[in-house]
């Protein structure tokens, strides 16, 4: 579908004043400077590539191309270059996503928003999203996380103040004063994620009674993480004698739905 979508379509000039914004475009977040730039180079040198869109009842709906017809406005043309498809609610959808994560516009939180929304709007599993925008599942599942962090900290990320990864190392200290008071004091000390870890750790499991805590071996811990990588969650091995337990955790009823489906899939 999406090679289909952009091969052999005639370009034709269209009003910009008849497009009307694209309902599924996952960004929200423009950079106004970029934006001026490439408001002057469309001033001297016209939109090199066109923008996608829909015929509608009246006008056009925008497929692809927000940042060129933002950048025409500003820079008062009243017609652009156009490419004009048939297509679906679906393939609109997925377009705009496919569009920015190929120009690595999106920031993680509009990422992960947007694998979201192909799952609610669509009915699709993490796989499927998976396999329709060709990442792996596990990517999918942990970009996902993100959205189950407080509004605060996903602005963070948001601003490039926190990386995504410092992000999901949050979530197990589950209250959002926690994690901002750890969130700040791991970008004053400019903490590695290893480091944040680590930290969280300690932090989660610290013994209530003064009482050592034997650090697990190496290779437990090593399995931990590669189990956090395949299935997306925070997983704790725990061996008492000749008895183990894997403890996979969870923040929401969707995660769990989401574990308990992999885990039963699994070959």
């Amino acid at each position: 579908m999406d090679q289909e979508v952009f091969d052999d379509n005639k370009i034709e000039h269209i009003p910009i004043n008849e497009i009307r914004p694209n309902p599924y475009q996952p960004r929200k977040h423009f950079n106004e400077h970029a934006l001026e730039d490439l408001a002057q180079s469309i001033v001297q040198h016209g939109v090199m590539q066109p923008i996608v869109v829909r015929k509608s009842i009246k006008g056009y709906t925008l497929v692809a191309g927000e940042r060129r017809l933002k950048a025409s406005r500003m820079a008062k043309k009243t017609t652009i270059p156009a490419i004009i498809k048939q297509i679906t609610d679906e393939e609109m959808m997925v377009l705009s996503i496919i569009e920015n994560l190929q120009r690595e516009n999106l920031t993680a939180i509009e990422e992960a928003e947007s694998y979201q929304q192909l799952m609610t709007h669509l009915e699709l599993t993490q796989v499927e999203v998976a396999e329709k925008l060709g990442k792996s599942r596990p990517y999918v599942a942990n970009m996902l996380r993100l959205l189950a962090l407080p509004s605060r900290i996903q602005k963070l990320i948001t601003s490039g103040k926190l990386s995504s990864a410092h992000g999901r190392t949050l979530l197990p200290l589950k209250e959002e004063d926690v994690m901002m008071t750890v969130a700040q004091k791991s970008m004053r000390e400019n903490w590695s994620v290893r480091t944040l870890e680590k930290y969280v750790n300690d932090f989660v499991f610290r013994a209530p009674r003064k009482e050592s805590v034997t650090q697990k071996p190496k290779l437990i811990r090593q399995y931990e993480a590669q189990l956090k990588d395949l299935y997306g969650a925070t997983v704790d091995i725990a061996v008492v004698k000749k008895t183990g337990r894997i403890t996979f955790e969870f923040t929401s009823e969707e995660e769990f739905k989401r574990l308990i489906d992999e885990l039963s899939n699994k070959e």
